[in-house]
């Protein structure tokens, strides 16, 4: 399954949501409405990614994946509980895209002959210039 066709998937059933009350300043409002919105996805336990991937989520996010094998994502940049899930899906979506890409494979390359001798005649220079810098005799 192509990387476009999974991020399009539905996803609903196997993450969850909790909320909290967000930090920060905001006054006595703040202190009443839970606005700060945290997804909790089982990577374990999903069906729609195969293994591959789900190991390649866990090292991609690893610092953000908790002992229970949930990959954590949080928001409360709005006062909106409702902004706040709408962020964090689209969040989640992108990514969850960018960590299922394959990266591309490194091809071995050369330094040209010019490039090398560029870099001798700078050293040269260099060492030159560095070798003034000793004690003058009058």
């Amino acid at each position: 399954m192509s990387i476009q066709k999974l991020i399009a998937s539905d996803f609903s059933s196997e993450y969850t949501f909790d909320t909290s009350r967000s930090g920060g300043a905001g006054g006595q409002h703040v202190n009443k409405v839970e606005t700060k919105v945290e997804l909790r996805f089982p990577i374990g336990e999903s069906r729609l990614l195969s293994e591959d991937q789900k190991t390649r989520l866990r090292v991609q996010y690893k610092n953000q994946v908790n002992q229970d094998d949930e990959w954590v994502l949080t928001e409360q940049s709005t006062r909106s509980q409702v902004k706040n899930k709408e962020l964090l899906l689209k969040k989640f979506k992108r990514l969850l895209a960018e960590g299922l890409k394959t990266p591309k494979a490194r091809k071995k390359t050369r330094p040209s002959l010019a490039k090398i001798e560029t870099r001798l005649k700078k050293k040269k220079q260099k060492s030159f210039t560095k070798s003034m810098r000793g004690k003058v005799d009058y």
